[in-house]
């Protein structure tokens, strides 16, 4: 063999390598993470991405399509499942042109060699939420037939769309609360069934929803052992089953109910999986880190759950805090993320289940607004429009923080004043006429947290740059002005 074959055939080897190792690190597992974008001041899409790269994430699954994010997202081979808002559901299903144009706007266009590697397209978000009184059950199917039909008229037969459920669509009765009970809620039985047999004839995944923290918080009697992965002193036996955390529990009546439908062989994704940090007595750094590390190690261990063994695709939820989240289901809507606001990580966490000794990373180069803060005015003797104050900063911003059993509740009446007027002081730009509050309120370079309960400064977005800029450039014009005045005069 000559020099220049024997250099082709190393090359060929490297090239079958970097193939086979590409093959392998899209296989479908490691863990993934939802990326939600409900907040005031969000962290630039590049240095999320690049926080999503730096902590070893593979796997991203986006709530809607959003251009920067696309953007940020293209050339990184992360893997993508792209989100349709439940409110585009009525017009995906009536229109079919509505669904080929969305398809090509968000997906074809981006679908390129270094473009992004969407995989998934999810239509809709737990359209099925028992909430929604059925808002939105006539439309899911069509919704979800327009969608994989768009894509494979675009030649992208290997994405497919999905639906993530709630797991509130499926349940075992109170006559026999185990997993091998399990079947769909008797009034969308049918219907979930088509949208199944759609799934499975496109060999598509059934995507759930699942959150042990729910079962906790919605019971008071609910056994808190039995929401973590770390042993359980009380395990429930089904059979020759048993059982010692409710996510298996949950997990495996799902499959039961599969099984009961005639498909027990349906691939199935946790779109959703969590813990919040706050909002709640139990939801904390301690307990979301205790779940959320037992989570990664089990899913990823390939031991399964007792109907279903192997590794498990699962969506950690969520990435980042969301600070204008809906709070109807409870105050620790806002409070789901590993990292914090503005990408600071809440604990340690492995994301590689293999128990390596590396904490997360934080997002670089974040830029914040000015150290100051607007806190209670001490001096102030006319408090009896406080109570109104208070509750008008905080309609208007963020103070789940200050709920029962959450990281401020220990706060005394100014210290409850002070948060809430930051937060609306922050939330709009610190601007100083929202830190006056009929003289309630009072501008302060003193951080003001106490203990775990934390005063933010709001992320510098350009908007809020700009706003500041603005600010400077309008008390520069008023002060020459005046100046100029004076002179004339």
């Amino acid at each position: 063999m000559g020099m220049e074959e024997a250099r082709l055939s190393i090359d060929h080897v490297l090239v079958l390598f970097l193939v086979m190792r590409m093959i392998m690190g899209s296989n479908g597992f490691g863990i993934g993470v939802n990326w939600g974008t409900m907040a005031t001041h969000q962290l630039p899409p590049e240095k999320v991405v690049a926080m999503l790269k730096e902590n070893g994430f593979r796997k991203l699954k986006l709530f809607e399509a959003d251009e920067r994010i696309l953007g940020a997202l293209t050339g990184t081979r992360m893997e993508v499942m792209l989100a349709i808002p439940n409110y585009m559901l009525q017009q995906m299903s009536e229109d079919p042109s509505a669904a080929t144009s969305w398809v090509q706007a968000n997906v074809s266009s981006y679908s390129y060699v270094g473009g992004v590697n969407i995989k998934y397209v999810a239509v809709g978000n737990e359209p099925f939420l028992q909430t929604y009184n059925g808002t939105f059950l006539k439309y899911t199917l069509p919704a979800l037939k327009n969608i994989q039909e768009a894509l494979n008229h675009e030649g992208l037969e290997s994405i497919k769309a999905t639906v993530p459920f709630n797991a509130d669509i499926y349940y075992s009765p109170d006559s026999n609360p185990v997993p091998s009970a399990g079947d769909f809620r008797p009034e969308i039985r049918d219907l979930t069934i088509e949208i199944i047999q759609y799934l499975h004839s496109n060999d598509a995944p059934f995507t759930v929803n699942i959150y042990p923290f729910l079962s906790l918080y919605g019971n008071a009697y609910f056994p808190m052992d039995f929401a973590f992965f770390d042993g359980s002193n009380k395990p429930v036996k089904d059979g020759n089953s048993v059982y010692t955390n409710v996510f298996d529990a949950n997990f495996d009546t799902l499959v039961w109910a599969l099984d009961r439908a005639g498909y027990l062989d349906m691939k199935i994704i946790i779109g959703e999986v969590g813990w919040p940090t706050d909002g709640d007595k139990n939801a904390n750094v301690k307990n979301a880190k205790r779940f959320n590390q037992g989570l990664i190690r089990h899913v990823l261990s390939g031991k399964g759950t007792p109907a279903r063994k192997g590794k498990i695709e699962a969506y950690l939820f969520s990435l980042i805090d969301e600070n204008a989240k809906s709070i109807a289901p409870g105050s620790f809507e806002r409070h789901w993320g590993i990292f914090e606001y503005d990408g600071k990580p809440k604990y340690e966490l492995d994301v590689s289940g293999r128990r390596k000794n590396r904490g997360l990373v934080a997002a670089e180069g974040v830029k914040y607004m000015v150290r100051k803060w607007c806190v209670f005015n001490a001096k102030a003797d006319d408090l009896e429009d406080l109570p109104e104050s208070i509750n008008y900063a905080c309609s208007m911003s963020d103070c789940t923080a200050l709920g029962y059993g959450s990281s401020c509740n220990h706060l005394n009446v100014a210290g409850n004043a002070s948060y809430a007027f930051n937060m609306y002081y922050q939330v709009n730009d610190q601007q100083i006429w929202d830190c006056d509050f009929s003289g309630l309120a009072v501008e302060t370079e003193e951080d003001p947290s106490d203990g775990e309960c934390r005063f933010p400064v709001m992320i510098a977005n350009g908007s809020s740059l700009s706003v500041q800029r603005l600010d400077l450039l309008v008390w520069v014009a008023v002060v020459v002005v005046g100046v100029w005045w004076m002179v004339m005069v």
